[in-house]
């Protein structure tokens, strides 16, 4: 393992060990405002004015459209690195250059450099995360580098700098005890990644006012989902089990368009927000190179299949806009039964986020999640009952691990097993998965 010096205990610290101190530094896992982080940045020096610089706000969609910007820049040529958050199974996971997972050592050199820089500033988990994550680009001299907001986005970390595009994925109500209750202060919220006379792309398929407001107060040279790109299907899915189907659609940009292609592994609409992207930075790959791409970009966690036999596929869906469009994907699959395990934090819209899932012909099993935003697996079930689903048709269990092992067993041909609530729940399911097939 990598291992760097930590100058304030005189010990050599482990990226775990870091982990921990940093988990133990700050009073809360969030704290609005970008004044601490800013100043301990420019102590640092940090900046990203010699790449091309992307930052990437949503409720949903983020880290597939962050992917997939990242292949095609890559086939292009240019040098790429990527911030995303959380991480499923590693922490490296949350930076990666030229598409591989940056290495442990890399971390502890700029937390060391952080943490000297810092002085008396508290900092975050997440804020030194990202600090750490700038600061890695900079010093590789990347030609791209993609930020993902973590939260919102006018006062996320990844906010300090100046991008020179701002994309926007999607807008839905989550995080509403820092980010508002409603689309249009959420909206507001993620537009503060936009810049004065700045480039965005809206994903949204029904942006608020409040966001066509900034724009227009910014003057941004925007292009919007279905004004500026469409997506236009071209055939009916066929009946494979497998999501890999012979479907085939188009792509329409302002001045570009690409036919016949393939079925993504990532959300669709991800894809066509990426593409235009791509087109208003006039970095599109050729259509041979696009297709090769659509066709080869998934992210792990979403609408992952783990697994042919039985069939099990992972998403990290955890709020209701993602659970409607998992009720439309899951079409894909003409399975005669879903079994679900559902595990999800009890800050999430959890009756909101169950109930487009509520009337699939499915049996459920659900978790119990643990720490301090865990949820118990009655609240889910709860939940469930409210929507009017038979209580025949829940069981619960203690953890995440016991659900999965029970659907499994359960588990008959020709049926599915779906697996979503939480990165956490997610990442429970791919750990027990690894361990067992190292067996």
């Amino acid at each position: 393992m990598n291992t760097q010096k930590n100058q304030n205990t005189g010990s050599t610290t482990t990226l775990s060990q870091w982990l921990s101190h940093l988990e133990s530094i700050h009073p809360s896992a969030i704290d609005m405002g970008l004044e601490r982080v800013k100043s301990v940045a420019n102590a640092m020096g940090i900046h990203l004015k010699d790449a091309l610089l992307i930052t990437v706000a949503g409720t949903n969609g983020k880290g597939t459209t962050c992917r997939l910007l990242e292949q095609a820049m890559l086939a292009k040529g240019k040098t790429v690195a990527v911030f995303s958050s959380p991480h499923l199974v590693s922490y490296c996971e949350r930076v990666r250059l030229n598409g591989e997972l940056a290495e442990e050592g890399a971390f502890c050199r700029a937390f060391e450099l952080i943490e000297k820089a810092r002085g008396d500033i508290t900092l975050t988990y997440f804020e030194f995360g990202t600090l750490a994550a700038m600061k890695m680009m900079q010093d590789w001299g990347v030609d791209v580098a993609v930020l993902e907001v973590g939260l919102g986005g006018r006062l996320d970390a990844a906010n300090i700098l100046d991008p020179d595009l701002a994309i926007i994925t999607t807008i839905d109500l989550d995080h509403q005890d820092w980010l508002g209750d409603t689309r249009e202060a959420i909206a507001r919220e993620k537009a503060g990644i936009m810049r004065k006379n700045g480039k965005a792309v809206i994903g949204e398929l029904l942006p608020p006012s409040s966001l066509r407001d900034v724009v227009s107060e910014l003057d941004v040279d925007a292009r919007w989902a279905q004004q500026d790109f469409f997506i236009v299907e071209n055939t009916a899915p066929n009946n494979s089990l497998s999501a890999s189907t012979s479907r085939t659609w188009q792509w329409k940009g302002k001045h570009t368009e690409f036919t016949q292609l393939p079925y993504p592994h990532i959300p669709q609409q991800n894809v066509s927000t990426a593409l235009a992207a791509l087109e208003l930075l006039n970095l599109l790959p050729d259509e041979a190179a696009i297709k090769h791409i659509i066709a080869n970009t998934r992210l792990p966690g979403r609408q992952q299949e783990i697994s042919q036999n039985p069939l099990v596929v992972v998403d990290v869906a955890h709020n209701p806009q993602a659970t409607k469009a998992m009720r439309e994907w899951l079409k894909r699959y003409p399975a005669n039964k879903i079994r679900v395990v559902a595990g999800m934090l009890k800050d999430k819209s959890i009756v909101e986020t169950l109930a487009p899932l509520s009337s699939l012909n499915a049996q459920w099993y659900l978790a119990s999640t643990s720490g301090p935003r865990g949820c118990d697996a009655d609240v889910l079930a709860g939940a469930l009952l409210d929507a009017q689903l038979d209580k025949s048709y829940i069981k619960t269990f203690s953890d995440v691990t016991n659900a999965y092992k029970a659907a499994r067993n359960d588990y008959q041909e020709g049926e599915l097993i779906l697996v979503f609530g939480s990165f956490v729940t997610v990442a429970e399911v791919l750990d027990y998965t690894n361990a067992n097939e190292q067996q």
